[in-house]
């Protein structure tokens, strides 16, 4: 079978972009082809050429720069859409009519940044899926795309979601009902069994937020402005911030007129997350918006607990109380108070892993990608 993907991520490479790659891999090793069309491509970054050297073909697509994209777009008339990327859309269609694929899959970051290429294949009569890995509460598709939105949502033969929350705020957004549309895994980067040891710490209680440095979805400045409050700055607690982003300059500077310098560490992305684990107690999640994060399944299934927000489906795995700690709102009230909770049950915190772990294994498969690349096969054979 021929298959093309085509990522939408806006980076050289996104937590977003692991399941697509996932089944991509084991579609290649299954013998069948596949074309990946990728934007903000890097042709130096590893998995990039760890998909090429599994015989994936990828291409980048030009894309306009986000400014002058805004710019052209608010020079165009709602009756001409999608002119100011038009380049990108030419491309597209271009290597569908060459490959002719069986099936073409639209990745994409959230849940309408794809429904430009997600057309082209509905205009030239390609069958497509949509993947969609994030979907927040006040990002409605935008108005001049409405139409274009409801439309290739439609033609879809089958719409993925990583969470329930994220398939239903979808649906209302869209005033559709989705009938066609499932909820599918995201695969993970640390091992499936047996959660890891417990950490040896006595003395100060250290705790990791694994998330990109950008606070409109990942709202580490909540986190910041719990941790300034007076009776955390009396309790031996430490938070290292992993991951990297645009916004880390300002977070670091919030640090500091926090007085938080000594209080938390900046430790940038790292290539094991499995040692994260290895030496930090709990997850610590504030984010705005969500899919489901990868951050907290790898941390559950390493057998930690996690204090989290109810973002995306992020309460649809963490068990409150259970297996760990859900604050009622990305707010700095409802964060402290879940933290709060968490706190006094320390005691706890193993006997809470250990439920996370086995949680997580019963909810997410070994394999996801592999799931994910059976369910597209079936796809086609229907």
């Amino acid at each position: 079978m021929r298959f093309t993907i085509i990522s939408s991520c806006i980076i050289p490479w996104g937590g977003s972009e692991e399941l697509w790659a996932e089944a991509a891999l084991a579609l290649r090793s299954a013998g069948h082809e596949i074309t990946i069309l990728k934007t903000a491509f890097d042709a130096q970054h590893p998995r990039i050429q760890q998909l090429q050297a599994a015989g994936c073909i990828v291409v980048g697509i030009r894309t306009y720069p986000k400014l002058a994209k805004r710019l052209l777009n608010r020079l165009l008339t709602t009756s001409r859409q999608w002119t100011a990327g038009e380049n990108q859309f030419d491309q597209v269609e271009q290597h569908l009519r060459q490959q002719q694929p069986d099936l073409v899959v639209v990745a994409q970051g959230s849940n309408f940044d794809g429904i430009g290429f997600a057309d082209v294949c509905r205009r030239a009569n390609f069958p497509f899926v949509l993947v969609a890995q994030k979907a927040a509460e006040i990002f409605f598709p935008p108005v001049h795309q409405r139409a274009m939105a409801r439309l290739v949502y439609g033609a879809a033969r089958h719409c993925y979601f990583v969470s329930r929350h994220n398939l239903v705020v979808t649906q209302h957004q869209l005033g559709l009902e989705l009938d066609h549309a499932s909820v599918v895994p995201n695969p993970f980067n640390v091992p499936y069994a047996g959660e890891l040891p417990w950490p040896a710490s006595p003395t100060l209680v250290h705790l990791a937020c694994v998330a990109r440095l950008e606070v409109l979805d990942k709202g580490q400045d909540i986190l910041l402005q719990v941790l300034a409050l007076p009776k955390w700055q009396q309790r031996p607690l430490h938070v290292s911030f992993f991951g990297s982003g645009g916004d880390e300059p300002a977070l670091r500077e919030m640090a500091e007129l926090l007085g938080l310098h000594d209080r938390v560490t900046w430790a940038g992305q790292v290539p094991d997350i499995t040692a994260v684990w290895a030496s930090h107690h709990a997850l610590i999640l504030p984010s705005r918006y969500e899919g489901l994060p990868l951050a907290l399944v790898e941390a559950m299934l390493c057998g930690r607990p996690a204090i989290a927000t109810a973002a995306g489906g992020t309460a649809e795995l963490l068990g409150n109380n259970e297996t760990g700690f859900v604050a009622a709102a990305a707010t700095v009230a409802a964060l402290d108070e879940a933290l709060e909770r968490a706190w006094v049950r320390y005691a706890e915190w193993p006997s809470i892993g250990q439920r996370a772990a086995a949680c997580a294994r019963n909810n997410v498969p070994p394999e996801p990608g592999a799931v994910f690349s059976q369910r597209l096969l079936q796809m086609i054979g229907n």
